[in-house]
């Protein structure tokens, strides 16, 4: 059974159940959607990260979770925390990490800042987190544009190679920005519409 990890005005972000594996990975494993993360994945790719994703739940009490559309019910991507794990990322090996993947048809509306602002709140008062890291590659602008609008820092020295792909490939170098606990209330401010 699903268990609710916050609400927003539009979402509800929940955790993973038996057959979030199979929908999530139907809408989400598109050519847009998977390009700044490694391509499309083969089913026991995808079926290797869900394992991961529910590990993370039952672990830290935290995963990248479900991201649903309250008005209907429909499944939008997800977003949410997890400890930093990139081979290579050795500088943010085990800080709290939010990230967010959303469908193609659900950019552009505010969807993914509404669950980035609801799991930031849930990093630094449920889970005392003293900073939350984001990592994307370098060329993914509109993510790093997000990460920006959420009141993040580009912390350069962080940035690295993520070894589980080659280092000329599109998603390398990975960048990293950084959100300090002590300034998430004023960029909270800033964030919201």
């Amino acid at each position: 059974m699903a268990e609710v990890a916050a609400e927003t005005g539009r979402l509800r972000l929940r955790t993973w159940d038996d057959e979030d594996e199979f929908r999530f990975y139907d809408v989400m494993n598109t050519p847009a959607v998977m390009r700044w993360l490694g391509g499309l994945q083969a089913p026991e790719e995808w079926s290797a990260g869900y394992q991961r994703l529910r590990g993370y739940q039952r672990d830290f009490g935290f995963t990248f979770w479900i991201v649903e559309r309250k008005e209907d019910g429909e499944i939008l991507g997800f977003c949410g925390l997890k400890r930093a794990n990139a081979p290579g990322a050795d500088e943010i090996i085990g800080e709290i990490e939010i990230g967010w993947r959303l469908r193609e048809d659900a950019w552009g509306q505010g969807y993914a800042k509404e669950a980035a602002i609801a799991s930031l709140d849930l990093a630094f008062d449920r889970f005392d987190a003293p900073c939350v890291v984001a990592v994307t590659a370098a060329a993914n602008a509109p993510s790093q544009g997000l990460m920006i609008r959420l009141g993040m820092r580009r912390r350069a020295e962080y940035d690295f190679v993520d070894k589980r792909f080659p280092a000329d490939s599109p998603v390398n170098p990975q960048v990293v920005y950084v959100l300090d606990a002590a300034d998430w209330p004023a960029a909270r401010a800033k964030a919201l519409p």
